[in-house]
């Protein structure tokens, strides 16, 4: 399964009931320098859980908004931190990771993109089409 947010295509497999509590459990994860959780930041890339209810091994890949970003190490960890809440009875919980495809605000979900504009007055992903456009052509 697979959601589509914004831009944005979310990898989600595994049982319903187990993934609907690790998003939400993401939801509550944020960025210390972006006032929007990790989820409809566009952060989160896939989330697989695997084996069985009673000990699943839960797989998550995300990025990060810039590759030198200050919270490198401490944001997957509050990730981890946050679904083995959600799920204690996992056995194994994975987070790894990558820069491809690179972020970029057009993976914000749309409840992300409202809580930016009213936070900052103006439509960032927006914005940031017109610099990319101006500056790359397009």
């Amino acid at each position: 399964m697979s959601e589509e947010e914004g831009g944005a295509k979310i990898v989600l497999e595994g049982p319903k009931e187990l993934l609907d509590r690790i998003v939400e459990a993401l939801k509550e994860v944020y960025d210390p320098e972006i006032p929007v959780n990790v989820y409809d930041l566009g952060l989160i890339y896939e989330v697989r859980v695997e084996g069985p209810r009673e000990k699943p091994r839960i797989k998550v890949k995300m990025s990060l908004t810039a590759i030198g970003c200050p919270v490198s190490v401490a944001l997957p960890a509050y990730v981890e931190d946050a679904i083995r809440e959600a799920v204690p009875e996992a056995e194994d919980v994975e987070v790894e990771v990558v820069f491809d495809p690179p972020w970029t605000p057009e993976r914000v979900t749309p409840e992300g993109r409202e809580l930016l504009k009213t936070i900052y007055g103006y439509d960032v992903v927006e914005q940031w089409k017109r610099a990319a456009q101006q500056q790359y052509g397009g």
